[in-house]
């Protein structure tokens, strides 16, 4: 059974490591996310998560308010949306339903807060399986738009379209 638990500095080398395996650097080749920094700075409208199976560690998992995100990456947002970064580390555990696991627990996350609309997701244009993996969810396409130089899909999950929250 898939479990998210909080990331924490203990988690430092391991994601460290995912970041350097080319099916993660393919998703988001720009992105320094500078864990040393980040897993020691806890902030209200973010929540950092390891997805583990059976223990072991499978995946990372994001989830913001993007209306109180301090950087405004979204730019303007409205109230009660969440966004999502989601990934797995190694290539051994692509395509064997993990994904499809951590994100239903995260769709669950956001939705059982009742005040939150929707959710978003900001695959990159090149990355067609990330379209079809959101799509199969309910994700709907918003606009394209740029995020720090890099084309991207935004999507979006709104709580009265979602499907079952799962397996």
């Amino acid at each position: 059974m898939m479990q998210l638990r909080p990331a924490t500095i203990k988690d430092l080398d391991l994601l460290k490591y995912w970041d350097t395996q080319k099916h993660v650097i393919d998703c988001d080749p720009d992105e320094d996310w500078n864990w040393e920094t980040e897993l020691n700075y806890n902030p209200v409208w973010r929540e950092q998560f390891i997805g583990e199976y059976k223990g072991e560690p499978i995946g990372f998992l994001q989830i913001i308010d993007p209306y109180l995100e301090e950087t405004h990456y979204w730019g303007e947002v409205e109230k009660h949306k969440r966004a999502i970064d989601i990934w797995i580390g190694e290539t051994k555990n692509l395509n064997r339903g993990y994904g499809t696991a951590m994100m239903y627990l995260a769709i669950r996350r956001c939705f059982d807060n009742p005040v939150v609309s929707g959710i978003l997701i900001d695959p990159l244009k090149t990355n067609t399986k990330a379209h079809r993996f959101y799509r199969r969810f309910g994700f709907e396409f918003i606009e394209e738009r740029k995020f720090g130089g890099m084309t991207c899909f935004v999507y979006e999950l709104q709580r009265n379209k979602a499907y079952s929250t799962g397996p």
